[in-house]
């Protein structure tokens, strides 16, 4: 029997962001091979509003290492490559005139072994996110079993679906993780 409560429901809402969250933080560990996520946390002030450099042109993927932005405006060129050299990417931009070019290096064993911690690290932080909404969730129930706004069978009940619930996202993370380190250390 599922009971729909509000604690549940909370849980869920901030282990999807947690998820989301996840997926998002690592698609800017870059693996080696071009990926237009890793623009997004580079930023460009694009006629005074700071703006992903992802959203001020086209990414194109020519090529497995090459990344091309083709700018919707010719004039930020400058400011975009700018942005890119401050930026953590250590990748330099080239340009020629119209559209600006990333080649990504091959990576070397020691940088991916380090890419691959820093996978896990994010992974475990999810993984304590998701465990934390767990426990608000529990704290909440026990403090309406305490004064009988929940019955000791609901309880029993909503305390398992959050159980449950916490191991099914603790098991999307593993997921994402393995495959987000399967793509680091694929050659």
């Amino acid at each position: 029997m599922k009971i729909e409560h509000e604690a549940l429901t909370a849980a869920e809402a901030k282990m999807d962001k947690t998820i989301a969250n996840l997926k998002r933080e690592l698609g800017t560990i870059r693996a080696g091979r071009a990926n237009a996520q890793l623009l997004e946390t580079v930023m460009v002030d694009y006629y005074g509003k700071m703006t992903p450099v992802n959203q001020v042109g086209n990414v194109a993927i020519p090529e497995p290492r090459l990344l091309t932005i083709s700018l919707w405006d010719p004039s930020m060129l400058k400011a975009v490559e700018k942005a890119i050299q401050k930026s953590d990417l250590g990748i330099n931009p080239t340009n020629d005139g119209k559209m600006i070019r990333l080649a990504f290096p091959e990576i070397t064993g020691e940088k991916r072994k380090e890419l691959v911690k820093i996978a896990k690290k994010r992974a475990e932080e999810a993984k304590v996110a998701v465990r934390s909404a767990r426990r608000e969730a529990n704290e909440v129930l026990k403090k309406e079993k305490k004064v009988s706004a929940i019955t000791e069978d609901d309880y029993d009940i909503v305390e398992k679906e959050v159980q449950d619930l916490t191991d099914k996202m603790i098991k999307k993370i593993d997921e994402i993780s393995q495959a987000k380190e399967k793509e680091i250390t694929e050659i």
